[in-house]
């Protein structure tokens, strides 16, 4: 059982990374910013907690993601802030930066006794704060491709599965609380925006960092109907449902986005 669940999770960490590592370098950046945020890590994380400790369990824990999520979306603005100031190891020191910073804030999280009200609150706020602050980056394609190989294909997904990995065995050392904060980290996001940036360049990461927040709601959506779900109807049936929330909301929002485009 335990060896079948490994390897579950590395072929679902190895389909989300490659799948929008591949749809950012043909669609565009921005379509995999706001797909980042489409349920994928946190989804998985929460669906292992249900299925290895109780679905209560789940629910639990899905109510601090939810304000874990505000520690998620501090990380792609450090990361955002550091890429812009860093010139040597780039790369490497925006990703510490970023990392030190959303345990900071996590660790700040959980001084703060929450419910289910300001859970849903405080991202919603710092979503619509984040969007605000990254209005000023300007959305750039990537217009010449990089030769892809088995070998760079293995690469972009080990961050992935090794990131997943981790954070689905904090059940096992730490209470709902601390696991639903750390299931919000950035688990496919982050390997995406270095897949991106190693590949491309900053600005190409910076337009997936800048379409993060809009696509945050829907991870909002699929913590909430979780921790309304999950011990009512199960993790099997729960999940399809969160799942079915957090796809309307983008349908809706891209609607609606058309239909301002058109005016």
């Amino acid at each position: 059982m335990i060896e079948l669940l490994f390897l579950i999770k590395l072929i679902v960490a190895i389909s989300f990374v490659i799948g929008l590592s591949l749809l950012a370098e043909n669609v565009s950046p921005k379509v995999a910013g706001i797909l980042s945020g489409y349920p994928s890590g946190s989804a998985i994380t929460l669906f292992f907690f249900g299925l290895e400790v109780s679905p209560e369990f789940a629910a639990v824990s899905s109510v601090y993601n939810m304000i874990g999520l505000t520690a998620s979306l501090s990380f792609v603005y450090i990361y955002y802030i550091a890429s812009n100031f860093l010139t040597k190891f780039n790369i490497l020191l925006s990703s510490l930066t970023a990392i030190f910073g959303y345990f900071l804030i996590v660790f700040l999280l959980h001084l703060i006794d929450i419910n289910k009200y300001i859970a849903i609150l405080i991202p919603i706020t710092f979503s619509f704060l984040f969007i605000y602050l990254f209005k000023n980056i300007k959305n750039i394609n990537i217009q010449t491709k990089a030769k892809l190989n088995y070998k760079i294909l293995f690469v972009r997904a080990f961050f992935a599965a090794l990131i997943i990995l981790l954070i689905t065995s904090a059940p096992k050392f730490v209470g709902p609380t601390w696991a639903g904060l750390f299931s919000a980290f950035p688990t496919t996001l982050f390997p995406l925006m270095l897949i991106i940036h190693f590949t491309y360049s900053k600005e190409h990461v910076h337009t997936v960092i800048k379409n993060v927040p809009v696509g945050m709601f829907s991870l909002i959506i699929y913590s909430l109907v979780v921790s309304i779900v999950y011990p009512l109807l199960g993790i099997y049936i729960g999940t399809i449902v969160s799942f079915a929330a957090a796809t309307l909301y983008l349908l809706v929002y891209r609607k609606l986005k058309s239909i301002i485009d058109n005016r």
